[in-house]
């Protein structure tokens, strides 16, 4: 792996991260108030669900 393939994922993350707050920032806010309310267990759990989900497709993908 390259650092080029490190900064255009990051930079593709960043761009992906942002599209909710673009589009629709009461919706964001509606989201980000919600996480408050969960157990932290619940938002590790997805957090883990989701570093998983990528690292499968990127398994996928660099076959």
């Amino acid at each position: 792996m390259q650092w080029s393939d490190l900064w255009t994922a990051l930079g593709l993350v960043l761009i992906i991260e942002g599209i909710l707050p673009f589009l629709s920032p009461e919706a964001f806010k509606r989201y980000v108030a919600s996480m408050q309310e969960l157990p932290a267990s619940s938002i590790r759990r997805f957090g883990l669900v989701m570093m998983v989900i990528g690292l499968l497709t990127l398994i996928f993908v660099r076959q």
